[in-house]
C-alpha cells in the first residue's frame, strides 16, 4: 500500500448527503475482485447518461476536476452496503482523500485498508472546504497527515483529528498484510520454538 504523508491536489465538491456505496460504485461493477479498472465505474450512474455518453454536468466530468485527488462531500458518506469496491473505485480514479462531516463505519475503515484518508471535520469547516473546492482549477488543497492539517488555496488551514494507530498505518503504507509482515521475525521465532518443543505437531 502506498504511503500517505502529504497530498496536494484538486479537490472536487460533491455537496450531497447520504452518498451510499451503490452510488459510489454501482452493483454492475462488482463482478470483479481486481482492484484496478474500477475507476471507470466510479459514480457511473451520475457520470454517464443512459445512452452511455458522458454527463458534462457531473463534477468529475468537468475539465477542472477530471484529475481530482480529493473529494469534499456531504454528511454520511459511504453508507449502505459494505462493498470494498467503493474505496477501490475511488483509488483507481485517483482520489486519495475524502473529507466529510461523517462516514459509515465499514466504509471508513475500508478506506484505511486501501490507502485512502477519510477526514471528519465540523460542518463549519466542511462549508469552508466546500467553498474552496468550488473554485474550479484553483481548488487546490494540501492535506498534511503528519501535522493533521488541511491548507486551502488562500493559505487558511483547518486542523483535524485521527486515531493514532490509523495515522501510523497510513504514514507507513501498512495494510493488514503489512502489519503482519512487520512481525515476521517474531512469528518465525515462535514457529521455530513451537516446532522444537512439539515436533509431533509439525
Amino acid at each position: 500500500m502506498d504511503k500517505f504523508v502529504k497530498l496536494t491536489g484538486v479537490a472536487a465538491p460533491l455537496p450531497v448527503v447520504n452518498i451510499d456505496t451503490d452510488m459510489i460504485i454501482p452493483k454492475d461493477y462488482l463482478k470483479t475482485i481486481k482492484r484496478t479498472g474500477l475507476g471507470k465505474g466510479l459514480f457511473a450512474e451520475a457520470r454517464y447518461n443512459e445512452d452511455g455518453s458522458v454527463n458534462p454536468d457531473f463534477v468529475l466530468n468537468k475539465p477542472a476536476y477530471q484529475n481530482a485527488k480529493i473529494l469534499v462531500a456531504g454528511d454520511n458518506f459511504g453508507c449502505g452496503s459494505s462493498r470494498e469496491h467503493a474505496p477501490w473505485a475511488l483509488l483507481d480514479f485517483g482520489i486519495r482523500c475524502v473529507i466529510s462531516t461523517s462516514f459509515a463505519d465499514i466504509f471508513y475503515n475500508n478506506c484505511f485498508k486501501n490507502g485512502i484518508l477519510p477526514i471528519k471535520v465540523s460542518q463549519e469547516s466542511l462549508d469552508k472546504l466546500m467553498d474552496d473546492a468550488s473554485r474550479g482549477s484553483n481548488a487546490i488543497l494540501t492535506v498534511d497527515l503528519e501535522n493533521l492539517e488541511i491548507t486551502g488555496p488562500d493559505g487558511g488551514s483547518i486542523k483535524f483529528d485521527l486515531d493514532e494507530f490509523k495515522r501510523h498505518c497510513l504514514l507507513n503504507g501498512l495494510d493488514d498484510i503489512g502489519l503482519t509482515l512487520e512481525k515476521g521475525k517474531a512469528i518465525d521465532s515462535f514457529e521455530a520454538k513451537n516446532t522444537a518443543s512439539r515436533p509431533w505437531a509439525a
